[in-house]
């Protein structure tokens, strides 16, 4: 907060101001915008306070599904098609009946993934353990390691934009 205010007055965040015990001396009045947050304090921290922001059910619900659309190419089928009976509940489209059942079958495929997960680290470690006569395979299970890990930065900042737009009233679902 502390950090947040600072930046709100035009001042920069020092050590200083980490002190929890001054936090009350940085009041801030009017509305906190979630934009001013991203720029403050980055996108988790925005993430965090949009549970408190006045942001409709239907945005937060769709800015949710947009957010696992921009992942969607690695999920199993059935994660798909929750995401696809979410939107449809956002927009008025599903019952709760269909919401629950679509949850229960992408919470057992992502279970199933969790699996495949575990299974591609085993590998990792597997041909750690072969070494050294294995150490090609190694480096392609490293370079596939880190390749997932790229692109979760990149899903990351596209979710970061998606959010930036719902604070501007352009996300996709609020220009229809």
């Amino acid at each position: 907060y502390n950090k947040l205010v600072r930046s709100l007055q035009g001042k920069h965040f020092t050590p200083e101001d980490e002190d929890l015990t001054i936090y009350l001396r940085y009041k801030h009045k009017d509305e906190i915008t979630l934009e001013s947050i991203i720029e403050s304090n980055g996108f988790d921290d925005a993430i965090w306070a949009l549970q408190a922001s006045n942001v409709s059910e239907r945005d937060a619900r769709l800015l949710a599904v947009a957010f696992a659309r921009e992942a969607q190419q690695r999920m199993p089928k059935a994660s798909v098609a929750a995401l696809n009976v979410a939107e449809r509940f956002a927009n008025g489209e599903a019952t709760a009946d269909e919401l629950a059942k679509a949850r229960s079958d992408a919470y057992d495929a992502a279970w199933a993934a969790r699996t495949a997960y575990d299974g591609a680290w085993a590998a990792v470690y597997a041909t750690d353990a072969a070494r050294p006569g294995a150490r090609t395979a190694y480096d392609a299970a490293w370079a596939a390691v880190y390749a997932a890990r790229a692109a979760r930065g990149a899903v990351r900042q596209r979710q970061e934009d998606l959010l930036r737009q719902l604070c501007q009233g352009t996300a996709p679902w609020q220009t229809v």
